[in-house]
């Protein structure tokens, strides 16, 4: 529920700027398609329109009332954007128990959970496609797939890349920039969660996940914060389904990831590097680790 009002809200906030006086409103239909969103959300959004005294609204008729203000619009910390609800939805059924290989994702049932339209979904699938992390079906449906050893050691590959020029660009952030105060508050988030580790363990993959988008922002390079969207997927659901010794690489990871903020706070370009390595080498290794193994690639990677 809360993540259907935060679509609603961030979609009402899109149509309510672009509202005119005087104008007459197309069908629920039209509105639903143009947002991207479910019908039953379009008709929440002139509900509130209408509740509101933007418009007039007598059965088919939807006319414009009065100019929408900045008092009609929903604050901007309670919305976020259509690809991040769909997003942070898409990753949390990939994050779940039953989450394997060959497991079924349906195009109409994530539009329903989410309460958009199944052709935003539709994109959203097709551009992670590219990645091979999951394959189309017919009907809908998409198959999650699992990755051989030879692609996870291409996409850390890149992750090393990509991140160390993050970093780097981090440490030339201007002292007043907002990113500082952000990573401040993910640093007492890793304290938090470290002082109260044997209960909130499980709760690291998410922190893990705001800390390195974090970091990768300000690259401010669109490849890089594309490729961001590949990276947080295959690394956190990998992680998921090997839960074998999950407690002792968390308590690792926020022990790198504390050493990594202080040299990212330091703005020391040597330090930022050592650190940024020293983290990814760890990510790597348990990135490897949570690839199951066939009998030929185990005895390939013996020898």
């Amino acid at each position: 529920m809360a993540r259907q009002n935060t679509l609603f809200k961030e979609a009402y906030n899109r149509y309510v700027a672009g509202l005119r006086p005087e104008t007459a409103l197309p069908t629920e239909p039209e509105i639903a398609a143009e947002l991207g969103i479910s019908r039953s959300t379009a008709r929440a959004i002139l509900m509130r329109l209408s509740d509101a005294g933007i418009i007039r609204w007598n059965k088919r008729q939807k006319i414009v009332l009065r100019q929408p203000s900045d008092a009609d619009l929903f604050p901007e910390e309670e919305t976020n954007s259509l690809h991040d609800i769909i997003e942070r939805s898409f990753m949390l059924r990939i994050l779940s128990d039953e989450a394997q290989p060959g497991m079924q994702i349906n195009e109409l049932e994530l539009a329903r959970e989410i309460g958009t339209g199944t052709s935003v979904v539709r994109e959203f699938l097709i551009r992670f496609s590219r990645f091979g992390l999951i394959e189309k079906r017919p009907n809908s449906h998409w198959i999650l797939k699992g990755f051989t050893r030879e692609f996870a050691l291409e996409l850390a590959d890149v992750r090393e890349m990509f991140e160390l020029h993050s970093a780097a660009e981090f440490g030339r952030l201007p002292p007043d920039h907002s990113d500082w105060a952000n990573l401040a508050a993910i640093k007492r988030d890793h304290y938090e969660l470290r002082d109260d580790f044997d209960r909130r363990y499980r709760d690291f993959s998410q922190l893990d996940e705001r800390f390195h988008l974090l970091i990768h922002r300000a690259s401010k390079n669109r490849f890089i914060a594309d490729f961001y969207d590949a990276i947080a997927i295959v690394f956190h659901y990998h992680y998921q389904w090997n839960k074998a010794f999950a407690r002792e690489r968390n308590s690792r990871a926020i022990a790198e990831h504390l050493e990594y903020i202080d040299a990212l706070q330091s703005r020391d370009p040597a330090r930022i590097e050592t650190a940024c390595r020293r983290h990814l080498a760890s990510a790597r290794q348990t990135l490897l680790q949570s690839i199951p193994q066939n009998a030929s690639e185990a005895a390939a990677s013996d020898a």
